[in-house]
C-alpha cells in the first residue's frame, strides 16, 4: 500500500464512518475505495466489516439512554445475530471472488432500495402496531434476524433499516431506542463477522488500520456536525453513490 492508497482510504474510511453516524450506508463508499486500489472483493468486504464495524460500535454511545427490553425479546435476537453473524461470515470467506463478484450487484441494488424506501417501509409498519409484542411476534423477529444476520455477516449493507423495520413489527415506537437497539444488534453481527474474519485471516490490515482510524474520526467528528448539514443531502449522496456502484457491478460482474 503506497501513500496515495492510504490517503485515499483514510478518507473514504472518515467519510463511510461519518456518513454511518448521521444516516447510514457508509459501506456504500468505504467498500469500493477498497476495492478500487486493488483489495481483492471478499478480502475487502472482511475488511471494510473490520473498519466499520469499530466506527460504528464506537458511535453508540450517542444514544445514551437506557434499553428497557424484556429478555424474552433481547435473548432471542442477541442469540440469533451470534449464530446468523457467524453463518454470514463463513459463507462468505467460502465465496469464490468471481461469484461474490456476481452477487454483489444484487446485493448492492438491494441494499440501496432499502437504504432509499427503509424509512417510508417503517414509518408505515410502526404507525398501525402499538400492542406489545407476542410470543409469536417475538418467534417472528427472532427468525428475520436471523436472516438479517446471515446477510449481515456476507455482507452488511442495510441491516441497519432491516432491523428498524423488524423493531418497529413488533411495536417499537421510540425512535431513539430503536436505533440504540438496532446499533447493539448490528455491532453483535459484524462484531461475530470480524472476529471470524480475524481468525481466517480474511483481513488486510495495512489497509484495515488506516481505514479504521478514518471511520472512527469520521464518526465522532460527525456527531458534533450532524445537526448542522440537512440529512436529506446526506441520504440523497448515499443513494446516489449506492446506484452508481450497483451499475458499476453490474457491469463489471457480467461483463
Amino acid at each position: 500500500m503506497n501513500l496515495h492508497d492510504a490517503i485515499f482510504l483514510f478518507l473514504a474510511g472518515a467519510l463511510g464512518g461519518g456518513i454511518n453516524a448521521v444516516a447510514g450506508g457508509g459501506s456504500f463508499v468505504s467498500f469500493p475505495a477498497l476495492l478500487f486500489t486493488g483489495v481483492p472483493p471478499v478480502t475487502a468486504n472482511a475488511t471494510n466489516t473490520l473498519a466499520l464495524w469499530v466506527g460504528t460500535t464506537a458511535s453508540g454511545g450517542a444514544y445514551p439512554q437506557r434499553l428497557n427490553i424484556p429478555r424474552r425479546i433481547m435473548i432471542p435476537l442477541v442469540i440469533t445475530s451470534v449464530v446468523g453473524g457467524l453463518a454470514g461470515a463463513f459463507l462468505l470467506i467460502n465465496t469464490p471472488a468471481q461469484t461474490f463478484l456476481r452477487v454483489l450487484p444484487w446485493l448492492l441494488l438491494g441494499a440501496t432500495l432499502l437504504f432509499a424506501f427503509g424509512k417510508h417501509l417503517t414509518g408505515r409498519i410502526s404507525a398501525g402496531i402499538s400492542h406489545d409484542a407476542t410470543n409469536a411476534a417475538v418467534t417472528g423477529a427472532a427468525i428475520f434476524e436471523l436472516l438479517v444476520a446471515v446477510y449481515g455477516g456476507y455482507f452488511g449493507g442495510g441491516i441497519g433499516i432491516m432491523n428498524l423495520a423488524m423493531l418497529a413489527a413488533m411495536g417499537m415506537t421510540d425512535i431513539h431506542a430503536m436505533n440504540k437497539l438496532k446499533v447493539i444488534l448490528g455491532g453483535i453481527i459484524n462484531g461475530v463477522a470480524t472476529v471470524t474474519f480475524i481468525a481466517t485471516r480474511a483481513i488486510l490490515w495495512p489497509q484495515g488500520m488506516v481505514m479504521t482510524a478514518g471511520a472512527l474520526l469520521g464518526g465522532y467528528s460527525s456527531a458534533h456536525y450532524a445537526q448542522k448539514l440537512p440529512q436529506a443531502w446526506i441520504r440523497a449522496f448515499v443513494i446516489f453513490v449506492g446506484a452508481a456502484m450497483t451499475i458499476y457491478f453490474f457491469i463489471r460482474g457480467y461483463r
